[in-house]
């Protein structure tokens, strides 16, 4: 047997026993999947030690490869990061169970009483690149929600997984629980993530997680329903009455607190009649953190003539849709807030979009007229994140409108089925009812 049928044979386990997960998972009661939570979260604190080691491997081999600064940031864990991975597993436990709630229930004339009743999903499928809290989070949410859920990450963090892996399904089988809730795909071949996209007989939902090019051949080759996550090219909107310190803190804050994540700013819209007044404060704040900035015609003699220290490009068309994920900012000037909406709406990602502005009116023109998952008024896209949301953790932040939008919580990893319920009920014979038969299906 090759190595190939090798790797397909064993995705097909895999697949067989994350249904079988899944099915038990369904049935598990609130009590038991919280104390397994608070169980996880301990263990990977207690086994901090062994997952820093192996996260130390993965760490040596990425800048071996030449990886990017603001991808080794996101692989890298410390302490302090696996005791947050471990804190939003107990946030997720004191979170309310979506399971088994009836989210409506209406009467008929004939008596029945028609309801929705949330339920898991099933098995979701998670691809995701170098980042290893992602495995810990999936986890609590899948989880929470009675899903079974399997991990295909990067090669770049398979150390790292697969410790994180290892300590959750030891602590699942302590609590007497099925350790195949949680499985992870070691295989990181390229065909092998093929053949994860075409498990639609064991697969109900499959969530990839990184950049570009991995989100869109995820969405064109699997054959699971795909939800788009992450790509952000978000951007910052500088109103004509914009307060010039708040709109610099917001720009600097979500540009450089960190830049590999996909809700740091990518772009920044100026109002022409605020951009005398912006060019320098904002040049001379993002000159101090290092970022280069890539502006228009208009934007780049402002800032040059404020900030000659300020590292600036010409701004090409190629820039205003780019995700950088790097301390490189685009520039755009614009004349009203209209057409910085029409600017932004033509080169978003459907991501984070903000407006800094003093005017009621304008604040709800860019609200209303931005199409995005968030879209915020005086305010940081960096808060657009399941913990901040109040969702304890997220399993991703869709960018799409079907079925989940922005940061995915619990519900948006349940399903629903009506709940239908008689006391003797048959439907009558309409023939000579004078009533209009309903089509047949087909």
């Amino acid at each position: 047997m090759s190595t190939q049928e090798h790797n397909i044979e064993e995705l097909i386990t895999i697949g067989k026993k994350a249904k079988e997960a899944a099915s038990l998972g369904a049935g598990l009661s609130t009590e038991a999947k919280n104390r397994a939570l608070l169980s996880a979260a301990d263990a990977l604190t207690g086994n901090a030690g062994m997952i820093l080691e192996e996260n130390r491997k993965d760490m040596e081999n990425g800048r071996k490869n030449g990886m990017k600064e603001s991808l080794l940031d996101r692989l890298q864990l410390s302490s302090g990061r696996i005791s947050a991975m471990a804190e939003g597993m107990r946030r997720v436990a004191m979170l309310d169970d979506p399971i088994g709630s009836v989210m409506s229930m209406k009467k008929r004339p004939n008596g029945l009483l028609i309801g929705q009743k949330r339920v898991p999903l099933g098995v979701i499928g998670i691809i995701y690149e170098a980042r290893p809290n992602v495995t810990a989070d999936s986890f609590a949410l899948t989880f929470k929600t009675g899903n079974a859920v399997i991990l295909k990450g990067g090669s770049d963090a398979i150390c790292s997984n697969r410790a994180i892996v290892t300590v959750i399904r030891r602590a699942l089988g302590e609590e007497g629980l099925c350790p195949d809730m949680i499985q992870l795909i070691e295989a990181t071949d390229h065909e092998t993530t093929q053949a994860f996209m075409k498990m639609d007989d064991y697969v109900d939902l499959l969530i990839p997680r990184g950049g570009r090019n991995l989100i869109q051949a995820v969405r064109k080759n699997s054959s699971i329903p795909v939800i788009e996550t992450g790509v952000g090219n978000c951007h910052v909107y500088v109103d004509a009455s914009a307060d010039i310190p708040m709109a610099v803190s917001i720009i600097v804050n979500a540009k450089t607190q960190r830049t590999g994540v996909c809700n740091a700013v990518e772009s920044l819209v100026i109002n022409s009649a605020v951009l005398d007044s912006a060019a320098g404060p904002v040049a001379e704040a993002l000159t101090e953190k290092g970022v280069e900035i890539r502006a228009d015609e208009r934007a780049f003699d402002a800032m040059k003539k404020a900030c000659p220290e300020a590292k600036l490009v010409p701004a090409t068309e190629e820039d205003y849709g780019t995700e950088y994920l790097d301390l490189i900012i685009s520039v755009k000037t614009v004349d009203s807030t209209a057409e910085a909406i029409r600017h932004i709406n033509h080169y978003n990602t459907g991501h984070s979009e903000t407006i800094v502005t003093n005017s009621w009116n304008d604040a709800q023109m860019f609200l209303d007229g931005v199409d995005a998952a968030a879209v915020y008024l005086n305010a940081s896209t960096r808060f657009t994140d399941g913990g901040e949301f109040g969702l304890g953790a997220e399993i991703g932040i869709s960018t799409q409108k079907l079925h989940a939008r922005g940061p995915m919580g619990l519900t948006a990893l349940t399903t629903y089925k009506y709940i239908i319920l008689g006391n003797g009920q048959i439907r009558p014979d309409n023939a000579g009812s004078g009533k209009v038969e309903e089509p047949t299906c087909h």
